[in-house]
């Protein structure tokens, strides 16, 4: 179920949406994704309750992918006073009216979807074990990165004028002289 590579975890995470009535005339639902299955099997929008009009269903099971790479994002998360998960879904015109795209745990890949406008992206809260699980993975895989400050190339650029004044204009004294002044000179 769990598959271990190189600086690679992955594990199947069931997502837990909540349709519930809309709180305006204009939306007649409110969907949110509430909480996370770990290691969930496959599912495809099974009604898990019903509490009078709202009800919970086990949307999917997308796989959490964890990368050595993204260590810093996964430990920015831990840090937080709530550590989370971050669900993407998508709109589909189709019911039901979310495609659930993927569970991740690097609050920097959820704002790049939440950039976009066009998929949802909910927090939903970190089981202990799975917080526990991301923090092993932290500590076997994150390697610290050294600040290298930048140097300047030698190239000296003091010396040429290159795009000083306007092309348009000839003469070597009006370098500095916009075309529009010279139009008006020449009215």
């Amino acid at each position: 179920m769990i598959r271990n590579e190189k600086s690679y975890r992955t594990m199947p995470m069931g997502v837990v949406v909540r349709r519930r009535p809309g709180v305006t005339r204009w939306v007649a639902w409110d969907w949110r994704a509430v909480a996370v299955l770990p290691g969930a099997g496959p599912a495809d929008w099974v009604e898990l309750r019903r509490e009078g009009p709202a009800i919970e269903y086990h949307a999917a099971t997308p796989v959490l992918e964890l990368h050595g790479a993204e260590t810093e994002s996964y430990r920015h998360n831990l840090a937080s006073d709530m550590p989370g998960l971050y669900v993407v879904m998508r709109p589909q015109k189709a019911e039901p009216p979310f495609r659930v795209l993927l569970v991740t745990a690097s609050p920097f890949e959820a704002q790049d979807y939440a950039e976009s406008g066009e998929d949802l992206v909910e927090k939903v809260p970190m089981p202990d074990g799975l917080i526990a699980w991301i923090e092993a993975f932290i500590e076997e895989f994150h390697r610290e990165s050294l600040f290298v400050k930048r140097r300047r190339d030698k190239t000296r650029v003091d010396q040429v004028e290159d795009g000083i004044g306007d092309a348009r204009i000839a003469q070597p004294g009006d370098v500095y002289r916009s075309p529009a002044a010279r139009r008006r000179r020449l009215s």
